[in-house]
């Protein structure tokens, strides 16, 4: 049975604005026996449509952002990854450019309920 995790209220959500957040109890390898991140994701609203990804570029695993928040090339059009510049399209986070191209963000279910946006937490 799948479990969904609340990341925020849906009114919240304002457009060319993104809420970064922790995935419960999912955990990223950064080395070989090292310690481990949280898996983060983000979500923003593609017009008026809420998305949510993986905060992890295909290429390395890195996170997209530069900085908090941060997730847009300087034309505001495409999600670019901070390390290579990756460019994936926002709708559907198909990689367009970089050296991940034809691979795609990794989408997070998502729902809303009483006015809250929830994601499915990976299996």
């Amino acid at each position: 049975m799948s479990q969904w995790q609340s990341i925020c209220a849906k009114q919240a959500l304002q457009a060319g604005e993104f809420f970064e957040f922790s995935l419960a109890g999912a955990e990223l390898d950064v080395a070989k026996n090292a310690d481990t991140l949280p898996l983060t994701g983000f979500v923003f609203l593609n017009g008026t449509t809420p998305k949510a990804y993986l905060n992890q570029c295909p290429h390395m695993g890195v996170e997209l952002n530069w900085m908090p928040g941060r997730f847009m090339d300087t034309d505001n059009l495409f999600l670019q990854c901070s390390t290579h510049g990756a460019l994936f399209k926002p709708g559907d986070g198909e990689c367009i450019a970089g050296p991940c191209q034809g691979d795609a963000l990794t989408a997070l279910d998502l729902r809303e309920n009483d006015g809250f946006l929830e994601v499915r937490l990976p299996e």
